[in-house]
């Protein structure tokens, strides 16, 4: 539970994002000494801060309100603004305990009297909020708003001069009367405010694709998803205009007649966005378009590419036919490195010379052949010893120890997954795979391996040198 409240999400890996989301929606006892609606609270509060506002509503929806515990109604408050959802709020108004923030559930029944009909009563909490003084400014515009739109005839116009910062309330409550938020108060916040900004109920296909880009990349978004979402913008689109969006592009990658124009169309996507972060999302985005694309020696200069974008949907089987296109290139090529590390079994020659002439090969500064050498280990397809060469010839650093390294091996020796899962995800609290240790890659691998998560572990090892 500590462990839990103390994750600075999101993490590094979409891969480890969408393992720890399975892992916090697992029926799972209660530990002894937490209280039981403090121990979903935990979970939920994560998986907010990972962007996933759907899963944390599922998880708060399944507790009676008569067994909420103040971390509980403050968690159910976030998560029904992370949702854009006032009225999820209603049923606990007359349960709210005195420690709890008087001032926004005063405002919450406002906003639940009006939507019951109840405009006198809603007006009046309103008014007295003002008068008081305990609310002021675009927060309580906002809840005027709600009020207003539920029918008590207050027309509010909302202006966002002077904030400067975006939080739960001001997100939940002005996508919720469809109030627009300049795109410059999303820089005030984690990138889990885009998340969920993109399942916000009340924008356009055309607005979502920003905030997608970010769901996709930290893992909220799934491919199948993300496709369904570029088509409905493409359906959307001005007509004039449309040969220049990412809808007009897949359409060609998945069905152009011309084998060449699939791979022009996807080669555009994925040269077309400027960010790491849009280049990732765009790689989740073709992957079933990449697969798509026979094997071809012909397209082996996209080959790289073709793969890690079908790592990104876990399509492992589709990406090791490429085998052997990629083991007759250079010892430099990341299609190698990602076959070698995330095909479910050896499709390319893996050796101690081949894996030393990869990490020869890379930009200094660059930690793709670090993450090779410790997925390689973890994975068990190099032996320790050989890893030991590699680490010492090259000055890899994956001899670090410390207490994480310690309680990771621990959980995997107890055969304890979820608590692997957990931890993985504490070892990669940052955005960027720059930051993340290569000796933690190497513990992380090879401690979801040992508790029958080798597939995961994979493509975290493939994503790792995907995005280093």
């Amino acid at each position: 539970s500590t462990l839990m409240r103390d994750i600075k999400a999101p993490v590094a890996s979409r891969w480890a994002q969408i393992l720890l989301r399975r892992v916090l929606l697992t029926r799972a006892l209660t530990p002894a000494g937490i209280d039981g609606a403090d121990w979903v609270a935990e979970r939920a509060w994560l998986l907010l801060r990972m962007g996933e506002a759907d899963p944390a509503r599922m998880l708060v929806a399944g507790v009676d309100v008569d067994r909420f515990t103040p971390k509980m109604f403050d968690v159910a408050q976030q998560t029904a603004l992370a949702t854009a959802d006032p009225a999820a709020m209603c049923p606990l108004t007359d349960h709210v305990p005195a420690s709890a923030d008087q001032t926004s559930w005063d405002l919450v029944r406002a906003m639940c009297a009006a939507l019951s009909g109840d405009n006198g009563t809603a007006g009046a909490i309103v008014d007295a909020a003002r008068h008081r003084g305990r609310a002021r400014g675009i927060d309580l515009l906002l809840a005027e708003k709600v009020v207003g739109v539920s029918g008590a005839r207050r027309a509010i116009n909302i202006e966002w001069t002077g904030v400067d910062n975006l939080t739960a309330w001001r997100f939940g409550l002005a996508n919720a009367v469809n109030v627009p938020i300049p795109a410059a108060l999303f820089d005030t916040v984690g990138p889990h405010v885009e998340a969920w900004q993109y399942r916000a109920p009340m924008i356009s296909s055309d607005q979502r694709l920003v905030p997608a880009s970010w769901a996709a990349s930290l893992g909220v978004l799934s491919n199948a998803a993300y496709v369904d979402l570029i088509g409905r913008a493409y359906e959307d689109a001005d007509p004039d205009a449309i040969e220049d969006t990412p809808g007009f592009r897949l359409r060609n990658a998945y069905s152009a007649d011309d084998p060449a124009e699939r791979i022009e169309a996807l080669r555009t996507l994925w040269t077309e966005p400027k960010t790491d972060m849009e280049k990732y999302a765009r790689l989740v985005l073709t992957a079933r378009a990449a697969a798509r694309v026979a094997p071809n020696e012909d397209y082996a200069d996209d080959a790289r590419n073709l793969i890690a974008s079908l790592l990104t949907a876990g399509l492992d089987d589709a990406a090791s036919k490429w085998g052997a296109v990629v083991d007759q290139l250079d010892d430099g090529d990341d299609g190698w490195a990602l076959l070698a590390v995330g095909a479910p079994k050896r499709v390319v020659t893996i050796s101690v010379s081949r894996a030393g002439d990869y990490v020869g090969q890379q930009d200094e500064g660059s930690r793709k052949g670090a993450f090779l050498v410790a997925a390689l280990a973890g994975l068990g397809r190099i032996t320790p010893q050989d890893a030991q060469t590699l680490a010492t010839d090259h000055r890899l650093p994956l001899g670090l120890q410390n207490s994480w390294t310690r309680a990771i091996d621990r959980a995997a020796a107890r055969n304890q997954p979820a608590t692997v899962a957990l931890l993985a995800a504490a070892g990669m609290q940052t955005l960027s795979w720059k930051a993340v240790h290569p000796a933690y890659l190497m513990h992380i691998v090879a401690a979801l391996r040992r508790v029958g998560h080798e597939p995961e572990a994979r493509m975290i090892a493939a994503e790792a040198i995907t995005r280093a």
